[in-house]
């Protein structure tokens, strides 16, 4: 394993590992204005949520490296305090990408990047009304991580108003749906990621009673050496093991038992390995039963 002593590497260099390891990064599209009332418009991937009452995201303008200035956000936040935070999804990467550009102070970056300026409802920067989502936001504080170049600059926004569009909506209108948001991400370099739903799983979320964890699975499972650390955290998210259903009835069970029945440690590989498709396909309740066959 490469292991890397942070002090030892240039700004430039911490930046790349961190953002290449750190990701994917959901993607603030700020739009901002200043005290003259001059619009921008530029991208933020150090973006995320950190609390729901109040309902506060952060982002964070960081110190340019190659001559320790400050971006135009970061100024125009800071004379006012106001910001729309814009969800970017995959319709508009490539628009969001241009807006990263480093135009002159003035320039109007809803211009050169080709959107649509929405006016908002409780604060002065407008939307971009090709998003999706929009949050309206006041910034509550700035906090500085440093003085150097490459030193980030935390906004902290406090979320009065959010728009969303009704074509991301579930069919009851009562949350967004995952499978039409087609959520951009950035990764290192110029990598993104799309969220779509080719790339959607679902993970239960652990019970609301306190779980087994994996010290409590039978010694058996708990050291196979086929099911995987995600197989194992699947089976231990129960509260306790549970009991053999007489009911369950599985062709490729019978067949495993039948056949391998002369040679245990067979057998178990095989139902191991069964266990492991029916985990992957979400069929907990099935997978235990199939290895219940072999600890009882």
């Amino acid at each position: 394993m490469l292991s890397i002593d942070m002090h030892s590497l240039t700004v430039m260099e911490k930046q790349q590992w961190l953002q290449h390891a750190i990701a994917p990064r959901p993607i603030a599209l700020a739009s901002t204005i200043d005290a003259a009332g001059n619009v921008n418009l530029s991208p933020f991937s150090f973006f995320n949520m950190v609390s729901t009452q109040p309902p506060v995201v952060i982002f964070c303008p960081s110190r340019r490296v190659r001559d320790n200035t400050t971006k135009h956000t970061l100024q125009n936040v800071a004379a006012i305090p106001e910001v729309v935070i814009n969800i970017c999804d995959y319709d508009m990467v490539q628009q969001t990408s241009l807006s990263s550009c480093e135009f002159a102070q003035g320039t109007d970056e809803f211009i050169k990047a080709g959107f649509t300026k929405q006016k908002a409802l409780h604060v002065r920067p407008p939307m971009v009304k090709e998003a999706k989502v929009k949050l309206e936001c006041r910034v509550t504080e700035i906090k500085s991580l440093g003085n150097e170049g490459g030193a980030g600059q935390l906004v902290f926004a406090e979320v009065i108003c959010m728009h969303i569009d009704d074509s991301v909506l579930n069919e009851t209108r009562t949350m967004i749906d995952q499978t039409k948001l087609q959520h951009i991400a950035r990764l290192g370099g110029d990598w993104y990621s799309v969220v779509n739903a080719q790339s959607l799983f679902k993970v239960p979320k652990p019970n609301t009673k306190v779980g087994i964890g994996v010290d409590g699975l039978p010694d058996n499972i708990r050291n196979s050496k086929v099911l995987t650390g995600n197989n194992l955290g699947m089976l231990a998210n129960v509260t306790g093991i549970p009991d053999i259903d007489p009911n369950f009835e599985d062709d490729t069970l019978k067949h495993i038992v039948i056949y391998y029945s002369l040679n245990p440690e067979e057998m178990e590989r095989e139902l191991h390995i069964y266990a492991a498709s029916l985990l992957d396909a979400g069929k907990i309740d099935a997978a235990w039963q199939v290895l219940l066959a072999m600890i009882y």
